[in-house]
């Protein structure tokens, strides 16, 4: 049940919710910061409208049942169905990795990217041993932690998640061409483009994609103008295409090179050499002489401005907490 009161309203039993204090968008929903009032502690909740043609935020909490407990996945707390959405009360987590880059400028450094690239691989292996693809890689939708859990990168928006092993057959989901694109076209595949049932190998070529434009600060076929979607898209993997993985990683190290060819030769229903990936970011490391301490670009930016709305967002909700304590007595 919500009861409403201005801007802000109660979720449930115990979760207070300001509707003007959006955090952000995930693929069918929107994210706000709430209040746990039992222990005054802060949330996110991802509402769901019902009016929505296509429905997900169901399908994302179960997937992210089966991935509780695994390392950068958010803890989920409680799903409410109410008469017009869906939420999802969820673990506070920092910033993308989108706005992080945005902070620093659009360019990381090698460092930075070498140590969530190792993270990057970890996550996705987690996934995929549990029988599921994203099919959504892109810097907004992995997050760093908040407090002592700053070093750590989530993998969130699972709306568009999908399990490759039939659960009825328990074998891989069959080939299948003439799909249409899912997922954020900048990251998809080659074999996304052309129409193909995604598996795991995508989701790799997509992670590829993602440090390729964190360490040169863009993508070739960024900025496509086009007159329609399709024509957009077409556009797109043309060029994806035709760049070369040297034109694509030159100025990089070697091993950047094969991160992004590795997952374009594997076939739909092969495995992942993950430990094979994370060994070439680890030769970098010991070749650069990179310290594994977590002391990301982003770490010592000044954000002044950012931590001071932040602090009036926060002080605005612990106002209205003490006062509905208060009616409660």
């Amino acid at each position: 049940m919500v009861e409403k009161d201005n801007k802000f309203f109660k979720l449930g039993t115990h979760y207070l919710l300001n509707k003007n204090k959006k955090l952000g968008n995930g693929s069918f929903g929107d994210i706000y910061l709430a209040l746990n009032t039992k222990n005054n502690t802060e949330v996110a909740v991802k509402i769901e409208k019902k009016q929505n043609k296509h429905l997900q935020l169901r399908h994302e909490t179960k997937i992210l049942k089966e991935l509780q407990g695994g390392i950068g996945i958010p803890k989920i707390y409680s799903f409410y169905t109410l008469e017009d959405c869906d939420c999802l009360v969820m673990e506070l987590l920092g910033k993308s990795l989108e706005k992080l880059f945005n902070i620093c400028k659009r360019k990381f450094s090698l460092k930075t990217v070498c140590l969530i690239g190792l993270q990057f691989f970890e996550r996705i292996e987690y996934l995929h041993n549990l029988n599921i693809i994203h099919r959504d890689i892109k810097p907004d939708n992995f997050l760093i932690g908040k407090n002592t859990l700053s070093n750590l990168v989530y993998i969130i928006d699972l709306g568009l998640s999908k399990k490759y092993i039939d659960s009825n057959t328990k074998k891989h989901i069959p080939f299948r061409d003439g799909k249409s694109l899912t997922g954020t076209v900048r990251y998809a595949s080659i074999f996304t483009h052309k129409g193909y049932e995604q598996s795991r190998r995508d989701d790799i070529e997509g992670i590829s994609y993602v440090l390729i434009y964190f360490l040169q600060g863009e993508l070739p076929w960024q900025g496509q103008k086009a007159k329609t979607k399709k024509e957009k898209y077409d556009k797109i993997m043309k060029k994806k295409i035709s760049t070369s993985i040297k034109d694509l990683c030159f100025g990089l190290p070697e091993e950047f090179e094969e991160i992004v060819k590795y997952p374009r030769n594997l076939i739909f229903e092969e495995k992942p050499d993950y430990m094979y990936l994370k060994g070439l970011i680890n030769k970098v490391i010991e070749r650069e002489g990179i310290k594994i301490d977590y002391n990301y670009d982003w770490v010592n930016v000044d954000n002044k401005e950012e931590k001071e709305i932040k602090n009036n967002k926060i002080d605005e909700i612990e106002k209205k907490l003490e006062d509905y304590k208060a009616n409660e007595k």
